[in-house]
């Protein structure tokens, strides 16, 4: 079916290569379907157009021979002012849409017509309205923007230079560690130095900071003692 269909659709033109597989196929035919079905519905619709341009035909010469029977009117015989009121009545009706040319069909045509001019006009009015209102904030909108883009700037400048602030930081940070490690190293090797010449080990700085440390305990422990004995050299011999 897709191939047949394929081969209507380009006639003599060759049938674009494609990949033949379950899924193309598939494809193909829903297209199919839906342009037959297309096909179809447009054909019906030619149908009842001709259908109609027929009736409307038979009821034209319908009324052709009437009026030229009956009233001895023709196209040839009307004036040239009738002529165009005709055709400005007929321009009218397609404008408007209207199903004849009635009284009734033209004042609903246009009351309908004036009704949506009118709604069309208070849209028009409100979208006046709030444009007003947009062009009176406009200004303040603008300045509101610029402002904004300043800040944003001062803070992108302000971002920088704090960014620039902490690499500095940064490499001092790793300058200082690296030169920290290096006076442990120095550290050591000197105190290892100092023993080698035979310096006492309770010179040395971590005794010196332990020996402290006990030192302040004792200070600690001594205060309230001292603070007894006060009271005692109070009493009278």
């Amino acid at each position: 079916q897709v191939t047949l269909w394929l081969k209507k659709i380009y006639v003599d033109v060759p049938i674009p290569k494609y990949e033949v597989n379950e899924r193309t196929v598939d494809i193909l035919h829903k297209v199919m379907k839906c342009n037959v079905e297309r096909d179809r519905d447009l054909s019906w619709l030619i149908e009842d157009m001709k259908v109609q341009a027929t009736k409307y035909e038979a009821e034209a010469e319908y009324w052709q021979d009437i009026l030229g029977e009956s009233l001895g009117l023709s196209v040839d015989s009307l004036s040239k002012e009738a002529t165009t009121d005709f055709s400005d009545m007929v321009e009218s009706a397609m404008a408007l849409e209207v199903k004849d040319t009635s009284l009734i069909s033209f004042y609903c045509a246009i009351n309908e017509m004036t009704s949506e001019l009118f709604q069309t006009k208070s849209i028009n009015e409100e979208m006046e309205v709030v444009l007003k209102t947009l062009t009176k904030n406009l200004p303040s909108a603008l300045m509101l923007l610029k402002e904004l883009e300043e800040d944003m700037k001062k803070l992108k400048e302000s971002q920088e230079a704090e960014n620039a602030k902490a690499k500095s930081r940064s490499k001092n940070f790793k300058f200082l560690k690296y030169k920290s490690k290096d006076l442990k190293i120095k550290i050591r090797e000197a105190e290892k130095k100092l023993i080698a010449t035979g310096l006492d080990q309770s010179l040395m700085y971590e005794t010196l900071v332990k020996i402290s440390e006990e030192l302040a305990a004792l200070h600690k422990e001594i205060k309230p003692l001292k603070k007894e004995v006060k009271s005692y050299h109070d009493l009278p011999p």
